[in-house]
């Protein structure tokens, strides 16, 4: 419980987490019926770039110059990259930063937040107790959303089905437990058990492929249904980085969702890289019938 996401904000993975969140909440509204969105491991919901850099006691090297900073005077950006650069950009002109550079960052929260309707839900869930207490206080005067102390893997329990009998679930934990990838694998299970239907995005870091390919495996034992996976690497495999990319698992897709996604993996690639050997990949596990 010692991970805290400040020090990350705005960074490669956040823009490849939140670029694709976006064309899979627009498909979550393909139908008018309202839907919740679970976010596991919500963090605090909105985070101070200029604060980066202040560890508890040592100074960090900003992520967010290689990641958001990339983007934003970019020319020429794809409509989904650009459309989520506008969304940042507006939030920090509300908060109050000025100039060109981006200085106050939404979180998956406050993303999922400006794109929800009148008629979704959106549940948050944060254990840590400085960042729960941080996204209270941001979202304590808005409607249709609850901010649960919870641990996030408990609240799919407690949480699925819901009334709404639609629901898409963000799971984005920390990676700080070495068996992660076992408990993430045990949550989906349980997910797609309480309702079969639900849409799942599960965030994961790239840094040994033979993890990730193992945390695969062990998914397709469960019979899952349709699942594709969606990868940046920002640098190759033998790179010096310690995390060298990212991807989104997609569980029980919008259809033909990936088609949306396209742009952003053909694009963000080049523009993210920190070495070579990157690439982006959109990967089927299990394809659509």
């Amino acid at each position: 419980m010692n991970y805290r996401h400040q020090f990350h904000a705005g960074n490669f993975a956040d823009v490849w987490k939140h670029c694709l969140l976006i064309p899979l909440i627009r498909g979550m509204q393909r139908k008018d019926k309202g839907f919740l969105f679970l976010d596991t491991h919500a963090g605090r919901g909105a985070y101070d770039l200029s604060a980066a850099a202040r560890g508890d006691s040592l100074e960090r090297t900003p992520e967010h110059p290689d990641g958001f900073g990339r983007l934003s005077a970019a020319p020429n950006l794809p409509g989904l990259v650009s459309e989520y650069v506008s969304l940042v950009k507006e939030f920090n002109w509300a908060r109050g930063g000025a100039g060109t550079e981006v200085r106050y960052y939404p979180g998956s929260p406050w993303i999922t937040q400006k794109l929800l309707r009148d008629q979704d839900r959106l549940a948050l869930c944060e254990l840590h107790p400085e960042e729960n207490s941080a996204l209270k206080a941001e979202f304590a005067q808005e409607r249709g959303v609850s901010v649960q102390t919870l641990d996030g893997y408990t609240a799919i329990r407690a949480m699925l089905p819901p009334l709404e009998k639609r629901a898409m679930v963000l799971i984005d934990p920390s990676f700080e437990e070495k068996d992660e990838f076992d408990r993430i694998v045990s949550a989906v299970t349980e997910a797609l058990r309480r309702m079969p239907a639900v849409t799942i995005a599960v965030w994961y870091p790239l840094t040994q492929r033979a993890g990730v390919d193992r945390f695969f495996d062990q998914l397709l034992l469960t019979n899952p249904p349709p699942c594709f996976t969606a990868e940046l690497m920002v640098a190759g495999e033998d790179s010096s980085l310690k995390m060298k990319g990212c991807g989104l698992l997609v569980l029980n897709p919008p259809w033909q969702i990936e088609r949306e996604f396209a742009p952003a993996v053909e694009a963000l690639p080049g523009l993210l890289a920190q070495g070579t050997g990157g690439g982006g990949r959109l990967v089927w596990l299990v394809r659509e019938k």
